[in-house]
């Protein structure tokens, strides 16, 4: 069993014990980090060595390598500001003027989820301006003639894109930072208004109280979803991320604040779905028997428990306040972590090759380090402050990711090889470091106040013999003194006193945070293999369903007990849907593919359909439809549609149904109404895509670009199903 305790007593020996700290070894291989004429440094690594100019920002420690790190991470986002961003799915790939910040060596464009969470981990605090463009960048108004607003673009994504993947308000967690432009400012709370709208109407559940999508940025949906969802991303569409919901909750909040500020009427609403979301969050993620939140759940057909963690989801949680804080804290010690560091998600799928599955990201580790910081969980910050310089020295530069076991950038495993996809400079790695130092090590925040917690562990390294260590950055200098009383725990701050620039100040040992026993889980452990979907057979009022002995059987989102081998479940007239899962242990599978038993009609059909109920209750509708119109994984056609329903004497009712593309006929994501007795008509309209923002008129990378907007799929017929009650349902 790996031990997170063991992993700080480690830690010497990984940083080097010479009086200067200059070497660093793991996994064996060798880094050294020596320092050179004013102020720069050359860094040794197993690939050949590396020079380090001199930089604006300075540490000042007992260990050269933590100094020639901190000076690589400067050098790197300088080389990350260009003037022009160039992608081969935007105007054939030529440059595009933008003053901005490039992704990585390996990605030279704007992408919304990258430069937001880079933003909000550093770059909005050492470069705004510079990062007020890159965020520009990806704002956009409609040119379909008929939407009125400013939005933010969802990039290409799963199945062609919003709002399969939907953590396009990622963007406003980084925007709160750059407020004190008040153009910019104006530009924010446009765009809230119209993206939080759009986004309530058609991503928004209301009997759930969860917003659907894909999680953020685990978007490559068979590395962390099952493998059934390869060619058929409407289960995605259909679902519910943690990420997802946290990143709405803070845009909520971002709205809240806002509109109090413009003596807004709406910030009530605003607070109100905040409040609301949360609520729902803690309850339908948490997963007890684990105690973790889960990353994902099923859809309102079958909302599940995936037996899958991910700690991005976690920290994000976390740093939002939106977990209980005794949840938050047992979460975050159970959650595995290596000798290397802490792997994305948890547990890794043993098919998968090495991407988010069995990897290490730089900057989710550093959002881990951020939320170990507001727990106090010194075992945790240690850890990740060691796994960020261990492989930016090992590396030479602040990679994509990372395998999880060796830490390399390459693992040659045949098929499973990997990372499949890796860059030099990633931006998002870079800030994550940049925050490490700057916040991780000497607390420096936002408004200027310095709240170190800094693990005892980590003193020899950080200090040598040396009584303080200081950083110079945008003109102030931060001093951390030493104390003769170091402690197993943190050291806080004790006197700080102010004189000109520099801050002082006097570490203290804290009492060492209770709840953070060791993770008795194994990062690198595999989950059982994903069951087949489960078969019904008739007999009698109902249906038999085969069980086998490592297997659980799920119905309407809730386990069910077999009685030797065989679940009983009744026909009442209702659509119920099942799912299997393996165990192995303590350990479980992810779901198989969904069956449903029970009435459904389908009506034939492309854009009206009537139908007669026999009692009043709840009906599931979908439609059966084909998307051509671009690959699985990328493009902006998802089609979105709205279902209009129309009951003699009763109001409207309509619901946003998704149409990703697709590699042949299948199901539209679902939508519920409540019917009446007798007679309904329902009519399809239309809704709004990614192709009809102006920001994608320069996307050549597929259809609903250049030519124009996209938002077409060919629908063939409506299913009808009778379903539980939303009340029943929970």
């Amino acid at each position: 069993m790996l031990k997170i305790i063991c992993l700080t007593a480690a830690l010497g020996a990984a940083l080097g014990t010479t009086a200067h700290a200059a070497d660093l070894e793991f996994d064996g291989r060798h880094a050294r980090a020596e320092a050179s004429a004013k102020g720069s440094f050359v860094l040794h690594t197993p690939n050949g060595a590396v020079p380090i100019a001199a930089t604006p920002m300075r540490s000042q420690t007992g260990s050269v390598m933590f100094d020639a790190l901190f000076a690589l991470a400067q050098q790197e986002m300088a080389q990350d500001r260009v003037d022009a961003i160039r992608d081969p799915a935007f105007d054939e790939g030529r440059p595009v003027p933008c003053d901005c910040f490039q992704t990585g060596a390996r990605w030279p464009y704007v992408w919304t989820r990258d430069v937001s969470f880079a933003a909000d981990l550093a770059l909005a605090r050492l470069d705004p301006q510079r990062t007020r463009q890159s965020l520009q960048f990806k704002l956009s108004a409609a040119r379909d003639g008929r939407t009125p607003g400013l939005f933010v673009a969802q990039d290409t994504g799963s199945g062609g894109s919003w709002p399969i993947s939907s953590d396009r308000v990622v963007w406003f967690l980084a925007a709160r930072h750059l407020l004190d432009d008040p153009a910019f400012a104006e530009q924010v709370w446009q765009a809230l208004q119209g993206t939080l709208a759009q986004d309530r109407a058609m991503v928004f559940d209301s009997q759930m109280g969860l917003y659907r999508g894909e999680t953020s940025f685990l978007d490559w949906r068979e590395q962390t979803y099952p493998d059934w969802t390869r060619e058929n991303v409407r289960f995605i569409g259909d679902s519910y991320a943690l990420s997802t919901n946290v990143l709405h909750y803070q845009a909520l909040r971002l709205a809240e604040q806002m509109a109090a500020q413009r003596g807004d009427d709406r910030r009530a609403q605003y607070k109100a779905w905040a409040d609301e979301l949360a609520v729902r969050i803690d309850a339908r993620f948490w997963r007890d028997d684990m105690g973790q939140y889960m990353s994902y759940i099923g859809e309102a057909a079958h909302p599940v428990p995936y037996a899958k963690v991910d700690l991005l989801g976690l920290s994000l949680g976390i740093l939002a306040d939106v977990l209980p804080e005794a949840r938050a804290r047992r979460a975050l010690a159970n959650y595995p972590m290596g000798p290397a560091g802490s792997p994305v998600v948890w547990p890794q799928e043993a098919q998968q090759p090495i991407y988010h599955n069995r990897a290490i990201w730089p900057f989710v580790s550093a959002y881990s380090l951020r939320a170990a910081r507001q727990l106090d969980d010194a075992p945790r910050i240690a850890a990740e402050i060691r796994s960020l310089m261990q492989g930016a020295a090992l590396a030479g530069s602040n990679m994509e990711n990372y395998e999880l076991v060796s830490q390399s950038v390459h693992v040659d495993e045949g098929a499973l090889s990997g990372p499949v996809v890796n860059s030099e400079r990633q931006l998002w790695s870079v800030a994550g470091y940049l925050a490490m130092v700057t916040e991780g090590v000497f607390g420096v925040q936002d408004d200027g106040r310095v709240q170190p917690k800094l693990p005892a562990a980590l003193v020899p390294e950080l200090f040598g013999t040396h009584p303080r260590i200081t950083l110079e950055a945008n003109g102030k200098r931060y001093v951390l003194e030493r104390p003769q009383n170091v402690g197993d725990g943190l050291l806080v701050a004790g006197r700080t006193t102010t004189r000109g620039s520099t801050t002082t100040v006097q570490l203290v040992a804290a009492p060492a945070a209770t709840g953070f026993a060791a993770t008795t889980a194994e990062a690198n452990v595999r989950a059982p293999a994903t069951p087949v979907a489960p078969q019904a057979l008739r007999k009698g009022a109902g249906w038999n369903v085969p069980v086998a002995a490592d297997q659980v059987l799920w119905k309407d989102g809730k386990a069910v007990t077999d009685s030797k081998g065989v679940a009983r479940i009744s026909d009442d007239g209702l659509q119920h849907c099942l799912s299997l899962t393996r165990r192995e242990g303590t350990l479980e599978s992810l779901h198989s593919p969904m069956l449903c038993v029970g009435p459904q009609q389908v009506l034939k059909g492309e854009e009206r359909w009537q139908f007669t109920s026999a009692k009043a209750g709840q009906v599931r509708l979908r439609l059966q439809y084909r998307n051509p119109n671009g690959p699985i994984n990328t493009g902006v056609t998802a089609a979105v549609k709205q279902l209009v329903l129309q009951c003699p004497g009763q109001p409207s009712q309509r619901h946003t149904v998704a149409m990703p593309h697709s590699v042949a006929v299948q199901d539209s994501t679902s939508a519920t109404f409540a019917v009446p007795k007798g007679p309904c008509t329902v009519v399809l309209e239309e809704g709004f895509n990614m192709s009809a923002l102006e920001h994608f008129a320069h996307y050549t990378g597929g259809k609903g670009g250049r030519e124009g907007v996209l938002n077409q799929a060919q629908v063939k017929a409506l299913t009808l199903a009778p379903v539980v009650t939303a009340e029943d349902a929970r």
